[in-house]
């Protein structure tokens, strides 16, 4: 038998586009592997955003198991949070989880936070630049995002760029530091794998649709007029994107619900292929991605069975 020559697993990463059932494969995994999970989410981070973001909590208990899982629920909304901050959280929670003897499983879709994990970003702090703020904030919007697409077109990419906000703290990252790649060395990837999760696009299509329909009419929106009473303004509801934007303009009687559901769908569907792209760039780049249709917890069990000693 060659399994004694096979290398140890020390991290199984899932990733997908939006509305593809991440979470369920990584439970059903973890409940196997004896597993906690990671989540990579820029927005499950905070509390009272959970029909919005697609926590489904509910989801990591199998089989009357409940799964451990970290960074979720961790910050109030009227915080903010960063990908260093992320790198920081994952490192402490990855190292507690191999202490207890348990297998960590690292799941969403934020790209950036997957690839500050699996090709170890090194950031350096950049503090906020007064003088460059005060001579950006009278461009408009259009011209803050073109500026950032000249400064660099992949950070524009997957940039936030919602808020004239978030845009000038695009460009500030962009002058100051330049993308991360220019300081960051390869993790060892022989011991971790990468799961994607797949569907047709006409099914992600359908899965997206049925699943904004089901939120739309099961408490999404009361979630957003909650948040607003607890004192998220317009711009903080912005920044958070697509429901948040979207809902805070229906509520402000900017859309009608009609509307509302006709221009987040098709926001919603623009940003699972914007997270296509990210992880194809992954791929480019070296990450090896082995996509399982559906999510078949078989398939990835018979996968990392074949890569991995896992007695």
């Amino acid at each position: 038998m060659a399994s004694n020559k096979k290398q140890p697993l020390e991290l199984i990463t899932i990733l997908g586009p939006t509305a593809t059932g991440k979470t369920g494969l990584a439970v059903q995994l973890a409940n196997q592997l004896s597993g906690e999970i990671i989540s990579a989410d820029s927005r499950q981070i905070y509390r009272g955003m959970d029909i919005g973001t697609g926590k489904d909590l509910d989801d990591y208990s199998i089989n009357g198991n409940n799964i451990p899982y970290h960074l979720i629920d961790i910050l109030d909304p009227s915080e903010d949070y960063n990908v260093c901050r992320f790198q920081t959280d994952y490192q402490t929670a990855y190292h507690k989880i191999h202490e207890q003897g348990q297998l960590p499983i690292l799941c969403g879709g934020t790209g950036l936070y997957l690839d500050s994990v699996l090709l170890n970003y090194r950031f350096e702090p950049i503090d906020a630049n007064a003088e460059l703020r005060e001579n950006l904030e009278s461009k408009s919007k259009d011209e803050l995002a073109n500026q950032l697409q000249a400064l660099d077109s992949n950070l524009f990419e997957n940039w936030n760029t919602d808020t004239k906000r978030r845009i000038i703290r695009g460009i500030e990252l962009a002058m100051e530091s330049g993308t991360p790649e220019t300081n960051s060395t390869p993790n060892d990837l022989t011991k971790t794998c990468v799961l994607g999760v797949k569907y047709p696009r006409e099914i992600i299509r359908e899965r997206i649709t049925t699943r904004l329909k089901y939120r739309l009419e099961n408490g999404m929106i009361e979630e957003v007029e909650t948040l607003r009473k607890n004192g998220l303004d317009k711009e903080r509801l912005n920044y958070f994107g697509l429901e948040y934007k979207f809902i805070r303009r229906y509520l402000d009687d900017e859309l009608t619900k009609d509307v509302l559901f006709e221009l987040l769908n098709i926001a919603i569907h623009q940003f699972a292929k914007r997270q296509g792209s990210w992880f194809r760039r992954m791929e480019k780049r070296g990450i090896e991605i082995h996509w399982i249709d559906c999510g078949d917890v078989n398939l990835a069990m018979d996968i990392l069975s074949k890569k991995f000693n896992l007695s």
